[in-house]
């Protein structure tokens, strides 16, 4: 079983058939690439192969069924890729749109919630400026009541003052008084 039983499309480094193989199966080039989902046509075992030598024994009648065989396993190995490769695009592209749909729905909560606190963030500050300005206010009220009990203090004292001195001012008045009635009754 040398590589000229099977012609010159038979590759011995590698042990595969090329050329016409994809024209014995009857898949198109764009099936083999992925590109066109063809199920592949059947082969007439009856048909001579165009590899194999015109003038055939009984053992090369045992390989042309090897070969039909082959072309046959070939074919279905080929049409089970293809679907497990267009199924197993299906899968990925649904997990694609899965995942971005729940990365969607994990950002908008987010999102939602870097909202509310952005809000309350803004509610905060403002309530904070109109504290600051009510402080200030009352700040400046403290300054005024302040400034006028000093005042008031100040002019108690000095009525305390007053006081003082009318009360010293009338003691002296009656001792100078005294002092007079003294004086004139002796």
């Amino acid at each position: 079983m040398g590589g000229e039983e099977y012609g010159s499309d038979f590759n011995k480094e590698n042990g595969t058939i090329e050329g016409s193989v994809n024209q014995n199966i009857g898949v198109s080039e764009e099936a083999l690439n992925g590109t066109v989902a063809a199920s592949p046509t059947p082969i007439d075992p009856a048909a001579p192969l165009p590899y194999l030598d015109s003038s055939s024994t009984e053992e090369e009648s045992d390989n042309s069924t090897e070969d039909t065989s082959l072309i046959q396993f070939i074919n279905l190995h080929h049409s089970s890729s293809v679907k497990l490769r267009d199924a197993t695009e299906k899968a990925k592209k649904d997990a694609i749109r899965s995942a971005r749909r729940v990365s969607e729905l994990l950002v908008d909560s987010v999102n939602r919630e870097v909202q509310e606190s952005f809000v309350m963030q803004k509610r905060i500050e403002m309530e904070i400026r109109a504290l600051a300005a009510t402080i200030l206010q009352f700040g400046k009220q403290t300054d005024q009541w302040l400034a006028a009990s000093h005042s008031i203090n100040t002019a108690i004292k000095e009525i305390g003052d007053f006081e003082n001195w009318m009360k010293t001012m009338e003691f002296d008045c009656k001792s100078i008084n005294a002092a007079i009635c003294n004086i004139h009754q002796e």
